[in-house]
């Protein structure tokens, strides 16, 4: 009988297992994680969980009796300390471990300040696993003063619940505008605004020089020589792929664990999936920190263990919560060259980025229409002329005909 092993217990390993046994996969499916509790949701750690709005139970991706009950043996505060690709087995715990099929599932790792400029000391926390939020917690009260280093989407979105809680915000992002590596300045343009008029001080063009305190942080000097008090720091400066335990198993490494279009690694009987791996898209290749991404390839890693043999074709989609906007991005922004904006209402609006003649991403604020029209025609390959979406009289939905 195959063994099927899965190490790696977030969304994309959950989403593997779950998949392996609701196609018909009779054989022992073994998934592993270093946490002490269930492969649970991320994106609300920062966001509904920390702010008391979502149970732990809640967070769970499946109650913790769906592995029993699917016959899933979920071994938990576990670590993988080596790969015997040669003779497929792992070991854990000193634990050898014998595979059929291996899947990597292994996620990514935030980026930490380095302890040279006060990155280890005491209040210096990244947004990554539920004990990172669980230690903040209690120091989100009124009237503290939280430093937020990057301005990226986790940065803004811990600077909103804080701003929310009524924390006194600073956000510094030596890049000269937020979200330069990942948006448009028109879309830099709508967030600044947003947290500004929130109350948040969002400084662009500064970095961080040091931390400041003994033991523990009491505030921050900048590179523009300023300083300012801080009572704890919330890093969000990017993440690495979990490329580790891959790397020192021979496996081939490019941005990320290198896999085909089914999913296969460099190595026979190795899979992975999710934010750890780099893939083929569009003819490049690339690496998605997404849950749609880490569910979709996991599955279709799953199907491909059962002899599908089948490409998985990834349609990058990405949100993010912050007050009351909700933004939705369809597409990959890549090389874009115009940015054509188009207005739904007081507080909704969407970007269309084009490269070219051809559409390849939608931010869209508090515009549900504009995101699903946007992502229906960028998986087609359907691009509108930029005056039709310029035009407010322009019905959306039509397009998708023409």
């Amino acid at each position: 009988m195959k063994h099927v092993v899965v190490v790696g217990a977030g969304q994309a390993g959950s989403s593997c297992v779950a998949k392996l046994r609701n196609s018909g996969f009779e054989g022992e499916i073994t998934l592993i994680g270093a946490e002490s509790v269930p492969p649970y949701q991320r994106p609300p750690l920062s966001k509904a969980y920390l702010m008391g709005e979502m149970t732990l139970e809640r967070l769970y991706l499946r109650p913790e009796a769906f592995y029993a009950d699917n016959k899933i043996t979920l071994r938990m505060q576990s670590e993988v300390e080596s790969i015997d690709t040669a003779a497929q087995t792992l070991t854990v715990a000193g634990e050898t471990i014998s595979y059929d099929e291996l899947v990597l599932t292994t996620g990514s790792t935030p980026n930490r300040l380095p302890d040279a400029i006060g990155g280890n000391l005491d209040g210096v926390f990244v947004v990554r696993d539920l004990s990172d939020v669980d230690t903040m917690a209690p120091r989100f009260k009124k009237g503290a003063k939280v430093l937020i280093v990057g301005g990226g989407y986790i940065g803004l979105e811990a600077a909103s619940v804080a701003a929310k809680l009524g924390l006194e915000v600073v956000l510094v992002e030596m890049a000269d505008r937020i979200l330069k590596r990942v948006a448009a300045p028109e879309t830099s343009d709508f967030f600044r605004n947003l947290h500004r008029g929130h109350g948040v001080d969002i400084r662009e063009g500064v970095g961080l020089d040091r931390l400041l305190g003994d033991d523990a942080v009491a505030g921050a000097r900048l590179t523009d020589g300023t300083e300012i008090a801080a009572d704890f720091v919330i890093v969000g400066v990017g993440i690495r792929p979990g490329i580790a335990l891959a790397e020192a198993a021979g496996i081939e490494i490019d941005n990320g664990i290198k896999v085909d279009a089914r999913g296969r690694t460099s190595v026979p009987h190795v899979w992975a999936a999710g934010d750890c791996t780099s893939f083929p898209y569009r003819g490049e290749r690339i690496r998605l920190e997404s849950v749609p991404n880490a569910i979709e390839q996991a599955e279709a890693v799953a199907e491909n263990i059962m002899g599908a043999d089948k490409d998985y074709l990834a349609k990058p989609w990405f949100w993010s919560d912050q007050y009351d906007v909700k933004l939705q991005i369809a597409g990959l922004n890549t090389g874009y060259d115009q940015v054509v904006t188009r207005r739904a209402g007081e507080n909704s609006v969407g970007f269309w980025y084009y490269r070219g003649d051809e559409l390849v991403a939608v931010d869209a604020m508090n515009d549900p229409r504009g995101y699903m029209v946007g992502k229906r025609l960028i998986e087609a390959g359907k691009s509108p002329e930029p005056a039709a979406i310029a035009d407010p009289s322009t019905d959306l939905k039509a397009l998708l005909k023409a």
